[in-house]
Order: C-alpha cells, then structure tokens, then sequence
C-alpha cells in the first residue's frame, strides 16, 4: 500500500454540521425582505439541497413547474431538485444571483451570527440540513443520493450520522 492510500483510508469523515428546521427559521427571521440575494440564495441552498455554485447559476431557464433543473452540478452530474415551497414567482427576477460566493458565505455568516445559530455553520450547513431533514423524514437514501446528486451512495450516507442526539435519544427510549 502507498503512503497516499494509507493517508486516504487513514482520513476521518466528520459529522456533516446541519441547519435544522428551527434554526432555518430563526435564519430567515434575521435577513431584511429587501435583501433578495440571501433569502433566494438561502432558500435554494437549505429547501432544495443546492451548492453555492448551483445557487449562483440558477436561472430562470432552469427553472420548471415545481422543480429545478441543476445542469452544471459537481462533477458535470445534471439533476433536478424540488421547487421550494417557499419560492415566490417574483423571485424569478432576481435570477441569475448578480453576487459571489464570498458575498453569500458573509452574508450567510452574518445574519446567522444575528440570529445566535452555532459559529462553526457555514452556507454549506444549509445543504446538510435539506439531505438530513429528508433522511429524518424517511425519504429513502437512494432518493436522498439522486437529489444531492452523489455518485456514491456511501457519500449520501454520512448524512444517516449527522444527528447523533436523535440515536441517543431512540436508545433512552428503549432502554
């Protein structure tokens, strides 16, 4: 074996950090209805499981009745996401986002550290909590993997780990 393989296999995966529900909401709460920019960015990123990237590409070409076709994903892999249901029509408008990335992590930063979410969250954290919210809700992992567009089912399955509290608590509950 390579010392490349040996550091590969030797490489810990981490707890994906995820926006929960509550969290989201408080979020939200935090940014001004005249900042269109980071409500669309956000909403795409945490109800429809999108990329900085993606978000940032979106148009209204892609987008459909009540889904999202995301053509230039990671890895060239195209896919379709849920339409979220907060989406409103005048959102349209705003697409493409005119902004950067950077622009949207501080943002994301921002009204997060207003709304006292944990520091260690960034915009990433949103689409851990779109996969984690469906795993939660029984959606199945092959589903889960389609909207995220992973290859790999194992990359989708991290996910199944990211709250650990709720296995805790399925143990009190049984012993």
């Amino acid at each position: 074996m390579s010392q490349i393989d040996t550091k590969k296999e030797r490489r810990s995966r981490k707890i994906p950090k995820c926006v929960r529900p509550e969290e989201f909401k408080l979020l939200i709460q935090e940014v001004p209805k005249k900042d269109t920019l980071a409500r669309i960015g956000f909403l795409l990123a945490y109800a429809a499981g999108m990329r900085i990237s993606e978000v940032l590409r979106c148009d209204k070409s892609h987008l459909r009745d009540n889904s999202i076709f995301v053509p230039e994903s990671k890895y060239g892999v195209e896919r379709i996401v849920p339409l979220p249901k907060g989406w409103k029509k005048d959102f349209e408008k705003s697409l493409p986002l005119k902004t950067t990335a950077r622009t949207l992590e501080r943002k994301f930063k921002a009204y997060s550290l207003k709304a006292k979410l944990p520091s260690h969250y960034t915009f990433h954290s949103l689409r851990h909590g779109f996969a984690t919210r469906l795993l939660e809700s029984g959606v199945p992992i092959n589903q889960v993997q389609v909207l995220l567009g992973h290859s790999n089912i194992s990359t989708t399955s991290i996910y199944m780990k990211a709250n650990p509290s709720d296995a805790l608590k399925s143990y009190e509950d049984l012993f």
